[in-house]
């Protein structure tokens, strides 16, 4: 008895046959032959979530432009244009899903231009059904593996936060606990959250929250920071583009919006977003379709919107800054993160779990936080926010003690009449100090704009 209860334990737990994504799949057959596409529906529907048909390249081009398909199978020889011309048109107009060419002809030249035309697999009939859904699961498997790979790579370049800022909204402060509160009743909805605050309070990890806990967490979770971008490329990285669309286009795209196809897209710094894409934005947020730069058809995409913002962005809308019709489209639901210096004893909760995993991480032993340094800790006013607590903790590790401003009898007393700016330019200086003169590298460890320090230093007259 016990043995059958592990086998079937066993085979529910088995990897689907055809790999982990022809279930999520939508895929579109193109063939004139009824008796064709009957069979290709009855082979796929078992497997896959959608599968649409068209009888003639008319109808397909319609369907493109209504839906979004992951792979497109179709037939060469139908009357008309043949597959291959016509695939090679719609790449021209627009149309980056992978395609499976079927053909009763194995010639060299067929292929060639197949393979030109942007085919991503051949298949010669007669065929078995297994030979397609092998076909299909390969190019699912190979356009899933570029997207992650053009992710990763994305958020590498994208953000220098350690992912230790990226775990989890920590803390039992009243501030925290309503954000966690909000959060758990509006993750589930389809609605677009604005989250705002300083920087370095925790903007990403409660955007991150708002995807874990909605029914789109096993989709991707893709972060935008708009500022990071160049105002030149920002929108051919949101919304891809064509191959020659622009000088150095050398292939086809897709953009940040097709990555988190049926996931979150998080559009931080908002604020930041220049003024000519914001109208495209608008209209994408809308009417949920894209359309790549070069190219004549919309894509339609399936997301949920996360933006942030530090910035206020009603005073930017006044300045004329930032549209207003776009501000209260995306102010349906505002989530404001506290400051750091606001939440009390979560910043010694924050200290203790930053120590543990980064002393971990450096092989290091951890620096020990006595009454001293934790009065320190809440005494300090946190510019930085969590981002700056974090890289405090780190350089205690590598130094083996905390800063003297956090060490109790060490630490300077300050004047009655030293006022909060005053604070301010003594620990930006302290931290520039610290980090050689490399205002870069100063401003990425106090969790601010590089802009911020080179504006307070022509200020003070540094």
């Amino acid at each position: 008895m016990g043995g059958r209860s592990a086998t079937r334990s066993i085979e529910h737990h088995r990897e689907p046959e055809f790999g982990p994504w022809l279930e999520r799949a939508a895929i579109l057959i193109v063939d004139d032959e009824p008796g064709m596409r009957n069979f290709l529906v009855r082979t796929l529907q078992p497997y896959c979530r959608t599968v649409d048909e068209a009888g003639d390249t008319g109808e397909a081009s319609a369907k493109l432009d209504a839906h979004h398909y992951d792979v497109v199978i179709l037939d060469n020889i139908m009357p008309g244009k043949n597959g291959v011309e016509w695939l090679a048109e719609q790449r021209r107009i627009g149309f980056f899903a992978d395609a499976i060419l079927m053909t009763a002809y194995a010639d060299l030249e067929t292929a060639i231009g197949a393979l030109r035309a942007g085919a991503m697999d051949f298949i010669l009939k007669p065929f078995r059904s297994n030979q397609l859904l092998n076909a299909v699961a390969r190019c699912l498997d190979r356009s899933t593996l570029f997207r992650e790979n053009q992710l990763l790579r994305h958020q590498l370049q994208a953000t220098s936060d350690h992912l230790l800022l990226r775990d989890k909204l920590i803390g039992h402060s009243r501030q925290i606990s309503q954000i966690r509160e909000t959060i758990a009743r509006v993750a589930p909805l389809p609605t677009s959250v604005l989250i705002t605050g300083e920087s370095g309070t925790g903007k990403e990890v409660a955007a991150r929250s708002v995807h874990e806990l909605s029914e789109r967490a096993d989709k991707p979770f893709v972060p935008v920071n708009c500022a990071a971008i160049p105002s030149d490329m920002i929108e051919a990285e949101l919304f891809g583009h064509l191959k020659g669309a622009f000088t150095g286009a050398g292939a086809a795209r897709d953009g940040l919006f097709m990555h988190a196809q049926g996931g979150t897209l998080f559009l931080d710094e908002i604020g930041d977003l220049p003024l000519a894409l914001q109208s495209k934005l608008l209209r994408a947020i809308e009417d949920r379709r894209v359309r790549p730069v070069g190219s004549e058809r919309e894509v339609p995409v399936d997301l949920r919107f996360v933006f942030a913002t530090n910035a206020d962005l009603k005073a930017a809308v006044d300045a004329g800054r930032f549209r207003a019709d776009l501000f209260y489209r995306i102010n349906v639901l505002q989530l404001e993160m506290p400051p750091l210096r606001e939440r009390g004893s979560d910043i010694e909760e924050l200290a203790a779990l930053f120590m543990q995993k980064l002393a971990k991480q450096l092989g290091m032993p951890p620096v020990p936080m006595g009454e001293d340094v934790v009065a320190g800790l809440l005494a300090y006013d946190w510019p930085g926010n969590v981002r700056e607590l974090r890289n405090m903790i780190e350089r205690s590790l590598i130094l083996g003690r905390f800063p003297e401003e956090f060490r109790g009898q060490d630490r300077p007393e300050t004047a009655d009449s030293e006022t909060l700016e005053d604070v301010e330019k003594r620990h930006i200086l302290i931290v520039l100090d610290q980090s050689g003169g490399n205002r870069a590298e100063a401003a990425r460890r106090l969790g601010i704009a590089r802009k911020t320090i080179d504006r307070k230093l022509a200020a003070w007259h540094v």
